[in-house]
Formats: structure tokens, sequence, C-alpha cells
């Protein structure tokens, strides 16, 4: 049977992308490593893809684990993107969350995707970013500009 990867290449596989934020308008971003499956050297948000029965919540709190080794403080929804990817091809199902995490105890949690971690204000985003980087912090954004204390 196929993994979730190699199965994007041929049929959609639901994934979950966060935005961690500290809750002062900073985003936490990682350069993706030499092991990331794709666009290394890239800076990123988080992502990954939804496991059988598991809820959406449940799936983010476990990637934000596992990726930057922290728990989330809240999950919540931003919208969904439909992602036609032509290099590599895939087609992913992207559930878009913003995630609060405390950012005295974000770390590195998987070392053979990342290589660096950082914290950004939108405005001054490093380079260069994941091809899907912007799309998702448009929403963030969107959503940051109505939150009451945003």
């Amino acid at each position: 049977m196929p993994g979730r990867r190699d199965r994007a290449l041929t049929e959609p596989v639901v994934s979950c992308v966060f935005v961690c934020h500290d809750g002062h308008g900073r985003v936490l971003l990682a350069r993706r490593g030499a092991g990331a499956r794709d666009e290394p050297g890239s800076w990123d948000c988080g992502a990954g893809a939804l496991e059988h029965g598991e809820s959406f919540e449940a799936a983010v709190a476990r990637e934000v684990k596992e990726e930057y080794a922290t728990d989330a403080r809240t999950v919540t929804t931003l919208g969904v993107r439909n992602v036609l990817r032509g290099e590599p091809v895939s087609h992913w199902v992207a559930v878009v969350f913003a995630v609060a995490v405390d950012p005295d105890t974000v770390s590195i949690g998987e070392p053979h995707k990342f290589d660096a971690l950082g914290w950004f204000p939108l405005e001054s985003l490093p380079g260069p970013r994941h091809s899907q980087l912007d799309d998702t912090l448009k929403m963030f954004g969107t959503w940051l500009a109505t939150e009451p204390t945003g």
C-alpha cells in the first residue's frame, strides 16, 4: 500500500496545515533541511497528514508536538485550501489552522526535516519561502485582523 506522500501523487490527501503564533503578531517558521520531502532551504509553517480516525484538532496537536516539541495552547480553524502542485506533482486538501504556542518551549522536534526555527512578524518574513506559505499566511493574516486582541 502506498504511503500518504505517494498517494498525493495520484489522489487528494488531507493535510492539516498550521501557523503557530505567539499571540503578539509573530509566527513560527521552520527552514526545511536537506531531508525535507520538498523545497529544502525554504521557510515554511507546519503541516502533516490527517491519519485515519483522527480529528483535525488531534492531528494538529500531534504534529505541533512532533515538529516543534511543544503543546498547542489553542487550535482555531481558518479554512480550507485545494492545493494542486506541479513540482512535485501532488494534490492536497489543506485544512488550515492558527495555533497558539508558548515561544519559550519551542524547539526543533524533527531535525531530519528542519535545520532552523525563527519567530517573524508577517511584514518581515524570511526567504526563500515554501511555494505554499504565502497563501497560507494570507488566511492567517485575515484571521489575525479580525481577532479582538489581534
